[in-house]
């Protein structure tokens, strides 16, 4: 009996000696999810924040290039006088392109004194890095030329209008050069794109959509197979090296871009700039049109580093298409019509397929 009472004791302590062994071991265990938790809430904390950002500098430099842009026709616009240019376009040309060197500049001294001068951010560099740029900045210089030229042929509407075709060129380049696929989605918002754009700009007032001249049909279809070209190869460069500090390949493609108008300047108006001077012709709308240019251009850099010539063209150059429109209601006295309504509605949606139906 008292052997019985023993083991029945002993087996007492052991079951709570089990007991509290379990006890430790479930403490143990929830201490560990716990840290697991905490440690799988600040990573995931530290990328949501990384992706916050991300957002907010695309949405900056998308918000600003909308703008620059928009106001970039009215701009060139205003700069003529009597129906035509007093200064040279040329110099104009290379003036943007020297403020934007000199604006990238300006942006690498401040990055080499606040984090000093590393393989990502200095100016030196390869032959092979350097070889790409000049096929960009070429196809930029005649772009370019041809937006003051084509106003010769069509009006601002008529001008928003043809714009629209560097969508399409965009699209299939894009696809082309940068082997990259667009979803049937984005397709078909590209196409709701162009027809809203088209839509909003009709002039009710007229049996035709477009009162251009083959001239200007001409000029509006290569501007926008030269700006789709320049724009997507300059991409594929840019993200070629994502290190790479983007104002140092911004500083090469602008040198040049301000050789190549320098022997435009030569080529073309020579004459008139040695007889007349450099700044002739110039007015305080010019110097407006000449820094809204420089800005559109580095803005445009920033959202193909950061997003993507897609971004570029859907985002900014149709919305700034409609903001030009209201801008008008107020400078021009622009009438706002039903199709202008109904071709900003066509544009949201076909904004909200792009970026709903990309491929995952």
């Amino acid at each position: 009996m008292e052997y019985r009472k023993i083991k029945d004791d002993d087996d007492e302590v052991q079951e709570d000696n089990d007991v509290a062994s379990d006890l430790e071991s479930l403490k143990g265990k929830s201490h560990t999810v716990a840290s697991s938790n905490i440690a799988l809430a600040t990573l995931g904390g530290g990328g949501g924040s990384t992706e916050r950002i991300n957002w907010k500098r695309k949405g900056v430099v998308t918000c600003a290039l909308t703008i620059l842009t928009s106001s970039q026709a009215i701009l060139i616009v205003w700069s003529k006088r009597a129906g035509k240019y007093e200064y040279s376009v040329t110099t104009a040309n290379f003036l943007v392109e020297t403020l934007k060197c000199a604006l990238s500049l300006l942006a690498l001294t401040r990055i080499w004194k606040n984090d000093g001068v590393t393989d990502d951010n200095r100016l030196s560099t390869t032959y092979d890095e350097v070889k790409v740029f000049p096929i960009p900045a070429a196809l930029y210089l005649f772009k370019n030329l041809l937006q003051y030229y084509i106003f010769a042929y069509v009006d601002a509407p008529g001008y928003q209008i043809l714009k629209n075709l560097n969508i399409i060129s965009t699209g299939v380049l894009y696809r082309i050069i940068l082997n990259k696929k667009l979803s049937e989605i984005q397709w078909a918002g590209f196409i709701l794109l162009c027809c809203g754009c088209t839509t909003a700009q009709l002039n009710s007032n007229s049996d035709r959509v477009l009162q251009t001249s083959l001239p200007g049909w001409i000029m509006a279809i290569i501007m926008a197979l030269l700006s789709g070209f320049a724009g997507v190869y300059t991409e594929a460069i840019i993200k070629k090296r994502p290190s790479r500090n983007i104002n140092v390949q911004n500083f090469w493609l602008y040198v040049f871009g301000m050789a190549f108008n320098a022997v435009a300047i030569v080529i073309q108006d020579f004459d008139a700039v040695a007889n007349k001077g450099f700044f002739h012709g110039y007015s305080f709308i010019t110097v407006l049109m000449i820094l809204n240019h420089a800005l559109s251009g580095i803005a445009v850099s920033m959202v193909m580093k950061y997003a993507d010539n897609i971004v570029k063209v859907v985002y900014s150059t149709s919305v700034a298409m409609l903001l030009t429109a209201v801008v008008s209601v107020f400078l021009f006295n622009f009438h706002l019509s039903l199709a202008f309504f109904l071709g900003s509605t066509v544009v949201s949606v076909s904004v909200y397929l792009h970026s709903a139906g990309k491929l995952r």
